[in-house]
């Protein structure tokens, strides 16, 4: 019986690590780099203070200062507004050839109506419940990435103020308000400098999709379909 439970326990780990792989990866690269970043950014902070003869931090402190939120958030919010932008422009416009693509001629399965479904029965509630419901459901997708984008670029603000009060405080100036610190071109040029990446890499990823492959990715066409055929 014990040997029964624990096949069954593996089993169900096994699957569930099968299911979960491509989640659980991502994961796990994201906290190791994550972690990467605050103890590099923790050493290179402190070896500015040690210059202008100020204490050190411990990593408690380092992770509430300017330095590592304003680092953080700047690029989360551009990653946010470039899956927002994304998804928005992939379902709106068409590139010949991209596996980003929809397809140009013919029906799209994402273009459906969800109401024509909603007496199924595993169709998700918000189909069922329909109206207003189902209105934000058909767009929260891209409604999530964009609230995302929007709140991570307020943290981004908090943080590179803090930031460049930190940088004032250690030089003798005094602090700089919040709204000027919003008019000033080194949050704009903060925010631009990635945002433009993050327009470059979709523009890549669409462009190169239409003659290159990679065998077994859904992100790629099959590797003998022909550069002109649109969709994966």
């Amino acid at each position: 019986m014990a040997g029964t439970l624990a096949g069954g326990m593996q089993r169900k780990t096994a699957a569930f690590f099968r299911e979960n792989g491509l989640s659980l990866a991502l994961a796990g690269a994201f906290l190791v780099c994550l972690l990467a970043q605050a103890l590099s950014g923790l050493a290179a902070f402190n070896e500015e203070l040690r210059e202008h003869g100020r204490a050190t931090l411990e990593l408690g402190e380092y992770l509430r200062s300017g330095h590592f939120l304003e680092a953080v958030f700047e690029n989360w919010e551009s990653e946010f507004l470039q899956m927002a932008v994304f998804v928005l422009l992939t379902a709106r416009l068409f590139q010949r050839g991209s596996s980003e693509s929809k397809k140009l001629e013919g029906d799209n399965e994402s273009d459906a109506d969800p109401r024509e479904k909603r007496k199924d029965a595993n169709v998700p509630w918000p189909v069922r419940k329909g109206g207003w419901v189902l209105k934000v459901y058909e767009h929260s997708l891209s409604g999530t990435f964009m609230l995302l984008f929007l709140v991570t670029l307020g943290l981004h603000a908090v943080g590179g103020l803090m930031k460049t009060n930190e940088e004032r405080l250690l030089q003798g100036q005094p602090a700089e308000p919040f709204s000027e610190y919003l008019r000033s071109a080194q949050f704009w040029y903060e925010s631009f400098q990635n945002w433009q990446s993050e327009f470059l890499a979709m523009l890549a990823v669409v462009t190169l999709s239409i003659f290159l492959r990679e065998r077994g990715s859904p992100q790629s066409k099959p590797v003998a379909a022909p550069h002109a055929e649109t969709g994966g």
